[in-house]
């Protein structure tokens, strides 16, 4: 019984996270049944009158309109439903992904602010003379640190990772993603993209997540960076349970586009 519950469980949570894809294929299928459906109706119902009809047409054309239509009418029903369907998963995909954009582009100014804040007044705690700033940011690494450290430990990688150009573990902590990459290729992407970014001025997490050949997720094209901030990219490193050296990071600033 719990199996069977666990399996339900499953399934709804994977119906929900992909009810955009099932409601625009749904919709992509309703558009084909509807068509398949008018015309066969429109086959039908052009048999029936020829069948039902006898002799010289009749004189009031309105009359042998409404005559046509009640002969007729019904044999639309299976296309009308259909038609309703694919209006109303195409509305509802829609209405979908509206969420999640809205939600994700809401994620992405809160988390932004509150990175923003924290690392200020780290850094403001011990003082702002030269030294004392530069203890500020030493601190400031050292609790990156170890919140990646506990990141990983709470979120260990995967026996199979996402494929990626470099042979380093590295744990992308904006997402919870781990890959296999180096930070020499990571470094040649952040150049890569702000040179992208002074030119075009807005760059997202999708052409960054290309650039390092690891696939984009279902809301990466709703933030990224614009110009003339340009993107940084901040290391730390950490063990993994099973020892294996990990090397995570995180970006300077993410923001809804």
């Amino acid at each position: 019984m719990t199996k069977l519950a666990d399996f339900v469980t499953l399934v709804r949570k994977g119906t929900k996270q992909n009810s955009p894809v099932i409601l625009s294929a749904a919709a992509g299928l309703g558009t084909i049944a509807t068509a398949y459906l008018a015309g066969r109706a429109s086959f039908q119902a052009a048999e029936l009158i020829r069948l039902e009809e006898s002799g010289e047409p009749h004189p009031d054309s309105s009359e042998r309109f409404k005559e046509r239509f009640r002969l007729v009418w019904h044999l639309y029903i299976p296309t009308a439903i259909s038609a309703g369907v694919t209006i109303v998963c195409v509305v509802g995909a829609n209405r979908v992904e509206a969420s999640k954009t809205l939600a994700a582009q809401t994620a992405f100014a809160v988390s932004e602010r509150a990175y923003s804040e924290y690392r200020t007044k780290v850094i403001e705690q011990f003082g702002t003379d030269e030294a004392a700033i530069t203890k500020g940011k030493r601190a400031d690494q050292s609790i990156r640190d170890s919140i990646a450290a506990d990141r990983v430990k709470e979120n260990p990688p995967p026996d199979i990772l996402v494929s990626g150009p470099g042979n380093v573990l590295c744990c992308e902590l904006f997402t919870g993603r781990y890959f296999a990459s180096d930070m020499e290729t990571l470094q040649k992407a952040v150049n890569k993209l702000n040179a992208k970014l002074l030119i075009h001025d807005i760059q997202t997490l999708d052409d960054f997540y290309w650039l390092i050949d690891v696939r984009p997720t279902g809301y990466s094209s709703e933030g990224g960076w614009e110009a003339p901030r340009l993107l940084e990219l901040e290391f730390s490193s950490t063990i993994t349970e099973d020892g294996r050296p990990c090397l995570t990071f995180n970006y300077n600033y993410i923001k809804p586009l």
